[in-house]
């Protein structure tokens, strides 16, 4: 066995290019992964945080597609050998020989015939690999220019400092001209109106999606590439695993693309300002609109004048080309992607998705590859590819949330109002066929809050509701009852979809619905006043209602994500859409109706992942616990329709040594009073003051980091409340400095840098303060592809096991659904499995061990 690069032996003589001398059960990790993406098998994996399991995917994964890519080539070059030296393939025409003269085949056809179209698909075959081979070795021989000529890179950015120069002088030029000019405000209003008004909808049928290119690029038709989609819960596991891809010895030779959503890849700073995702889609999709109308409108630009409508800066496509290729040519993760984006001044977004054909690894979130029309959107072709889980132990749960939404009364209230006030402004202007949907999903909104208790005309924040608790239908009970079953929701979505309805009114909202906005006194305007009012009223009455003061950063991103309630409507009609037996509809009347909601909660999540399986060579489902493995047998793949024989199970025991591990179960505290965190006893002050007791003398004597593990946020945030109310919290912080895991996905890398630098300047400096303590939740941020080596973890704390509330209708549904669904399991086993085995009471003893072995 080598060192330094070593090569491990594998499944029938197949090497394993390894960084360092691989484990004996990566070596089987490997070789078993091998030999599931070569028999096209769906695969189960196994292996234990700390047994290097990332690793052993890129190089056994990378080794097989590197194999798979010479015998595909060496199949070409013996199909074209033939037809380079102008002889034909010589083929059997039958497995038995060429039949006598004047014979018909099975099909009822003549040999001749037979022979004709065999000999045409032939020819057609090898024409196909021609081009593939010419596409290819394009594609190759720019990459590698690109990658050995640096003059080039030189060259393409001084030349977008030139025309970033002509830019300014232009607008310059245009700002001077523009003074004096006089244009009536009034009349540009009216102008600026028009991309608010809907276009005209003539049919329901589908039409072509056109291209977001500006001009045709043969470069980006590329051949067919065998690929590996590999996917992850979180950014940071996502990066994790590009960085290990770069240490890998194959990380100067894969053609590597990073995916992710806008807001993680934009590079325009005022975009990235509207915060919410859904307010960010729209807004770049609008520009991308205004950059494609930008001929027309300077066709007609003599005959009235327009105001300018913003265009993305970055949106070039000359320069993404050149992104897509620095991509593909050197393994980059998002935060390098992004780096780049700013510095060539090109679309990270846009530009990685470019590079998707060409690429042979894409790494991307569970949501862009189990979300079919996100999946779509993006380009992802799963045809005969490979697709890598990892981290799979919640996939289940993952797919029920992706397809799952709710909505709240405040939103369908507010989003009636805005769509009412809406169609009065430009009734005028808008076809018959804009107003009849529009007035269908008018009253569809009226339904749904009066399914909740309410009256759309008033504000959901001062109706009470008369009956509150939960209620569970199935979807056509709820579509009966809210009197909604005789509209056809399949094209009220296509509408909405194709109409770009929401971001219509979201701009329009934008203009008017504003307190600060200045509205010109007229007739039409005066009727915006109800439109204000409603909107501010809301707004005071969520203010009263919230008792904690939210932060400032969290208030604003609340704000703009119901500035356009209309974006979640459509994903809950959409939802409804769904097989009857596939989900429920959980109304929650809660106090208010502003506070009520309803939820789609989907049942069955086979359905939406029995596509990726039907279409990939294989796929791998891999994880640090996978128990238990009947869930995702019988919830997940026989219910999608996977033939048993086709899945194959690995599972391999952890490498860290019993004596580096001390697992301790504390049963009472310092006080002796015995620790029950269940849902009656948690919320106890004495049960929160024995927690606090012991969380301070392990603080006392352990030193460097602490992390402590909590069920929820809720009970996390109470306890913390509970602390700081009593002085334990400062009791705490003469050892440890206090950090909290934050909500949001964009905080959690500030905090992590904090506290390292804390436990770090404190184990230099010496002193009182020993290191940092992190409060952190299961199931979060922070409880997955985050290592804490060394003293970032020096103690991990699992406060109580996060049990779901047996009470919840929605477990009790799902249980209930799978006793129906399963019938050849015993019932009660079934039960248990619901309750015991659900993938949230599995997440904290596999975490505990997690953190144990990373730190």
């Amino acid at each position: 066995m080598e060192s330094g690069a070593a090569a491990a032996g594998g499944l029938g003589g197949a090497r394993f290019p390894f960084p360092y001398t691989p484990y004996l059960i990566q070596e089987r990790f490997m070789a078993a992964l091998y030999g599931a993406l070569e028999a096209g098998r769906v695969g189960i994996f196994e292996s234990p945080t700390g047994t290097g399991k990332s690793l052993s995917l890129i190089c056994g994964a990378l080794s097989w597609l590197r194999d798979f890519e010479e015998k595909k080539r060496r199949e070409e070059a013996r199909l074209l050998a033939p037809a380079e030296s102008g002889q034909e393939a010589k083929k059997p025409l039958t497995p038995a020989g060429p039949a006598p003269p004047g014979s018909r085949d099975t099909a009822g056809e003549p040999d001749w015939v037979t022979a004709f179209v065999q000999k045409k698909e032939e020819r057609d075959m090898v024409d196909r690999l021609k081009e593939e081979q010419i596409r290819r070795k394009k594609r190759e021989d720019r990459l590698e220019k690109i990658r050995h000529n640096v003059q080039l890179k030189y060259a393409a950015k001084r030349k977008r400092s030139e025309e970033d120069e002509t830019k300014h002088l232009l607008q310059l030029s245009k700002e001077v001209l523009s003074e004096g000019a006089g244009v009536d405000v009034l009349e540009q209003l009216d102008h600026n109106e028009e991309e608010l008004i809907l276009a005209e909808y003539e049919s329901d049928e589908e039409k072509k999606v056109v291209s977001g290119l500006e001009e045709d690029d043969d470069d980006l038709e590329e051949e067919h590439v065998t690929k590996i989609y590999y996917c992850s819960r979180t950014h940071s596991q996502l990066s994790q695993f590009v960085r290990e891809v770069q240490k890998s010895p194959f990380g100067k030779d894969t053609r590597l693309v990073s995916l992710g959503s806008r807001q993680n890849l934009c590079v325009n700073e005022e975009v990235r300002r509207l915060g919410a995702l859904s307010l960010i889609n729209d807004r770049c999709m609008e520009m991308q609109k205004n950059k494609h109308e930008k001929k027309s409108d300077g066709e007609s630009e003599g005959k009235k004048r327009r105001a300018s409508r913003t265009v993305c800066p970055f949106y070039s496509y000359e320069q993404m080309q050149f992104l897509r290729d620095e991509v593909l040519v050197e393994v980059k993760d998002i935060e390098q992607l992004v780096a780049l984006g700013r510095e060539t001044k090109a679309c990270p977004y846009y530009g990685s998705r470019y590079a998707i054909p060409a690429a042979q690894l894409v790494v991307l979130p569970y949501q862009m590859l189990l979300h079919e029309p996100t999946r779509s959107a993006a380009g992802i072709k799963l045809k005969d590819q490979v697709v890598i889980i990892d981290e799979a132990h919640n996939l289940i749960d993952t797919i029920t949330c992706i397809h799952s939404v709710e909505v709240s009364g405040s939103q369908l209230c507010c989003a009636h109002s805005q769509l009412l006030q809406y169609m009065e402004r430009y009734r005028k202007r808008l076809k018959a066929k804009n107003l009849m949907y529009i007035k269908q999903i008018l009253y569809l909104l009226e339904r749904f809050v009066a399914m909740l208790g309410g009256n759309v005309n008033q504000n959901p924040s001062c109706q009470a509701v008369s009956q509150t608790g939960t209620v569970l239908k199935s979807i056509n009970d709820f579509l009966f009852q809210s009197q909604i079953d005789n509209i056809n929701l399949f094209k009220v979505q296509r509408y909405c979809e194709k109409s770009l309805i929401s971001r219509k009114l979201f701009g329009f909202v934008e203009r008017y619905g504003g307190p600060a906005t200045a509205v010109k006194t007229n007739k039409e305007n005066q009727k915006l006043g109800g439109l204000q009012n409603f909107l501010l009223t809301l707004q005071q009455g969520s203010d009263k209602e919230g008792a904690p003061q939210i932060p400032a950063m969290e208030a604003a991103n609340d704000q703009l994500q119901t500035a356009s309630p209309l974006m979640q409507i459509e994903g809950f009609l959409s939802a409804l859409t769904n097989a009857n037996q596939d989900g429920r509809v959980i109304l929650s009347r809660q106090g208010t109706v502003g506070q009520s909601s309803l939820k789609f909660l989907l049942l069955n999540p086979a359905v939406h992942f029995a596509k990726v399986v039907e279409e990939c060579r294989a796929v791998i489902i891999a994880g640090g616990t996978m128990q238990p493995v009947a869930d995702f047998r019988e919830q997940l793949l026989s219910c999608a329709g996977v033939d048993p024989a086709r899945v194959v199970e690995f599972s391999c025991g952890h490498v860290i040594p019993p004596e580096n591990i001390l697992p301790i179960i504390l049963c009472s505290g310092p006080s002796n009073q015995q620790l029950e965190f269940t849902y009656q006893t948690r919320d106890l002050p004495q049960m929160m003051d024995e927690t606090g007791r012991i969380l301070c003398n392990l603080c006392n004597v352990v030193p460097g980091g602490v992390v402590c593990f909590f069920p929820s946020y809720e009970y996390e945030k109470q306890v913390y409340a509970h602390w700081e109310k009593t002085g334990l919290l400062t009791r705490l912080a003469t050892k440890k400095k206090i950090f909290q895991e934050p909500k949001k996905a964009n905080q959690v890398e500030q905090v992590l840098v904090e506290y390292a630098k804390c436990i770090k300047r404190c184990s230099q400096a010496g002193g009182q303060m020993t290191g940092a303590l992190l409060l952190s939740v299961v199931g979060g941020k922070m409880s997955e592809g985050i290592n804490f080596s060394d003293d970032l973890g020096r103690c991990v704390i699992m406060v109580g096991m996060p049990y779901p509330n047996i009470k919840s209708p929605e477990l009790q549904e799902k249980m209930t659904w799978l006793d129906k669904t399963m019938p050849f399991f015993c019932p009660s086993l079934l039960s248990a499995w619901g309750l015991l085995g659900h993938p949230l009471t599995l997440q904290g003893p596999e975490l505990l061990a997690r953190h144990l072995a990373e730190c």
